[in-house]
């Protein structure tokens, strides 16, 4: 059989291999409609062997799948800051080089500027105004004073994700900042643009992008988180605008510097005297106590922004760690404030990118340990409720993909076991990486406690409509709820117990569970005493017999043995045999169901079930004229009360823990009948 299906999987894997042919040979050859059956189970055959050789071949290379996208990942995130340090390096020698070469043109310009000052800035102004006539929604950008044109020129704009394009536009390059323009369809008069969007030359870093045929002459604007591709006609334009653009914005950091370098306090004025007694004096001297002039300092927003960019998070932090160490014992001076404020707009930047790290809308794959860094970024920020915050949201959120992705196949106790091994493990690692991210802030724990009742609803909303609401045996469902508790346990490992909450999400679904199978075996045994005839149980054969001592033994009814006779007879009613079996059956899933929120409702259903069937005897035996048929109603009833019920209120009290005081009165009550043989009334 091995050769012949070496043979054929030869045949079909030959790259000659054409299917009409092989068909129509194979037709010619076959004898009749059996041996194409046959054929066709081969062919079956070999198709579900190399389908399961494709899925564990997946399975054996999964791990590694994840770790080649990983490290692709990683290279990809690397790539991208060399690209970004080589341009600046780059762009910083060609201006050195444009600086050497060109000392003496600069003189030059110097003194035409010294000679001619307001007419240079009167023509940048009009040309910026004359352009800017032609673009709709901006005439509050010439509010600016000392604003110009630098350089301007049309743009394609592409999409960030897929590369396809856009819109044209129009930039408009100013000494601080830059304006994109969209192309009007329809035009009014001299306006042929609209008013896009503006942005600070410090707000945004300028990023080459390397030629990929077709998408060519690209460069891009970060703006952080945000970012956005325009692409030039040629290249030549597109050198000239990521060099003009670098060199606006070092002259205008140049600018900054210079500005708050040369600012000259004002001539002494006497302070007025303020009548405020809360009010406390600045030294006048505070300025000059804090010394900006480092070079770290002075490049500190420009290199935040880098950081940001390049998504060194922990790089960027220690920037401002080491700002706040060396501004710690400073007085708070103007350029202090100042300084704080560009600052303080890149922390916001930076918890803004860590925030959408942190978002479920990001991928959940990498578990908890993927939020760590992240979160421990945010924590050192000073925003460890926002972190907590977020953490669990995007925790709460992998869970429930995780939930939606378990497909619903098999049997419904194999489904739970796989839905209890992905909800507690991830909830078990979920709270092993919260306890080392929030080691040091006690106070999100109870936030963690919260968390962790939320996602247990949702585990059992899972659960229940699996398990409850599709009407399951007591049997499926005990067994369900068995493995819950089970895998519950599991969490107390590390300090966190669930038992309680997950016991009072179920306690309703059970409680209907236990009356729905309740009214079944009082529904089920009306109808066996509406068709009982008294007659002793014939099995027919000894292995039936033997069959049902064990099941009996099994239920805990250790003396039915003295019921049975030879010949496979029992001296007990079919209807009794039934209902033992089936009560003892509701009391043991009943036990594995039972915690306290229940204890009445199984009692009280115990003791439903145990009357319908003792009121049957009774009735059946006052109703009963025949002398020898009452006295077999009196042996049934007499099984139940000393064999049975005492079964069932020790079993009870052994499973729970507790006393069954309605079975003991119960049991009290139902009293054997003293039946005379001649009479047609039972006495009790």
């Amino acid at each position: 059989m091995s050769d012949t299906q070496n043979r054929l999987r030869k045949q079909l894997e030959s790259p000659n291999f054409e299917s009409q042919n092989y068909v129509k040979q194979l037709s010619q050859q076959s004898d009749g409609d059996r041996d194409l059956q046959e054929h066709r189970q081969k062919i079956q055959n070999l198709a579900d062997e190399t389908a399961q050789n494709l899925k564990k071949n997946v399975y054996k290379n999964y791990r590694q799948f994840i770790e080649t996208a990983k490290e692709i990942s990683y290279l990809e995130s690397e790539m991208y800051q060399l690209s970004h340090i080589l341009t600046e390096q780059k762009s910083i020698m060609e201006s050195i080089t444009q600086t050497l070469l060109s000392t003496d043109k600069d003189e030059t310009a110097k003194e035409m500027l010294t000679a001619f000052p307001k007419e240079t800035e009167e023509v940048k102004q009009r040309t910026l105004t004359t352009l800017l006539e032609k673009v709709e929604g901006c005439k509050n950008i010439m509010e600016t004073p000392g604003r110009y044109l630098v350089y301007n020129g049309d743009l394609i704009e592409y999409d960030v994700d897929n590369m396809s394009q856009i819109q044209r536009v129009h930039a408009f390059l100013m000494n601080d900042c830059l304006l994109i323009a969209t192309w009007l369809a329809n035009r009014r008069g001299a306006v042929k643009y609209k008013y896009n969007a503006l942005y600070d030359l410090e707000s945004f870093a300028v990023v080459n992008v390397k030629d990929n045929p077709p998408m060519k002459d690209m460069f891009k604007i970060l703006m952080f988180p945000d970012s956005r591709i325009f692409q030039a006609e040629n290249s030549k334009i597109k050198k000239e605008w990521l060099e003009i653009l670098e060199e606006t914005k070092k002259k205008n950091v140049v600018k900054d510097r210079h500005k708050k370098e040369e600012e000259v306090p004002n001539s002494p004025v006497r302070p007025e005297v303020s009548t405020n007694p809360f009010d406390v004096e600045e030294p006048l001297d505070s300025e000059e106590a804090v010394d900006l002039s480092p070079e770290w300092i002075q490049e500190l927003p420009e290199d935040l922004d880098v950081c940001i960019a390049q998504r060194d998070f922990e790089g960027a932090v220690d920037l401002l760690d080491k700002l706040n160490e060396y501004l710690k014992d400073q007085s708070v001076t103007p350029r202090v404030k100042e300084l704080r404020g560009k600052v303080e707009e890149r922390v916001r930047q930076l918890i803004d990118v860590l925030v959408f790290e942190l978002s479920p809308d990001r991928s959940l794959r990498g578990g908890p340990k993927a939020t760590r860094r992240a979160v421990s970024q945010l924590i050192r920020l000073g925003q460890s409720t926002k972190a907590c915050e977020l953490f669990l949201k995007n925790r709460a959120a992998a869970v429930q993909t995780a939930i939606r992705q378990l497909r619903i196949e098999g049997a419904t106790l194999l489904y739970i076991h796989k839905l209890c091994n992905i909800f507690f493990t991830s909830l078990l690692e979920t709270a092993k990486e919260f306890e080392m991210d929030f080691k040091g802030n006690t106070g999100c724990y109870s936030a963690f406690v919260v968390w962790s009742r939320s996602a247990m609803k949702m585990f059992v909303d899972a659960f229940s409509g699996q398990v409850f609401d599709s009407k399951e045996s007591l049997s499926t469902a005990s067994e369900c709820v068995k493995v819950a508790k089970e895998h519950c346990t599991q969490l107390s490992e590390i300090g966190l117990d669930l038992t309680f909450i997950l016991q009072s999400l179920l306690v309703k679904d059970i409680k209907a569970a236990l009356i729905s199978y309740k009214d079944i075996i009082i529904e089920a045994t009306k109808h066996r005493n509406s068709e009982e005839m008294w007659r002793k149980m014939n099995l027919m054969t000894p292995e039936a017999l033997t069959k049902l001592k064990e099941e009996m033994r099994g239920c805990g009814i250790g003396s039915f043995e003295q019921y049975t006779g030879d010949d496979c007879w029992v001296n007990l009613s079919y209807t009794v045999v039934a209902f033992t079996k089936q009560m003892m059956g509701f009391l043991e899933e009943g036990l594995k169901l039972y915690f306290p929120e229940l204890h009445m409702v199984f009692l009280e259903s115990l003791r439903e079930v145990i009357l319908e069937a003792t009121q049957h005897v009774d009735y059946s035996l006052r109703c009963e004229q025949d002398a020898e048929k009452k006295a077999f109603i009196m042996q049934n009833a007499i099984f139940l009360h000393e064999i049975v019920l005492p079964v069932v209120e020790k079993r009870f009290e052994e499973g729970v823990g507790k006393p069954a005081k309605q079975l003991h009165d119960l049991k009290k009550n139902l009293r054997p009948m003293r039946v005379n043989p001649d009479s047609t009334m039972s006495v009790v």
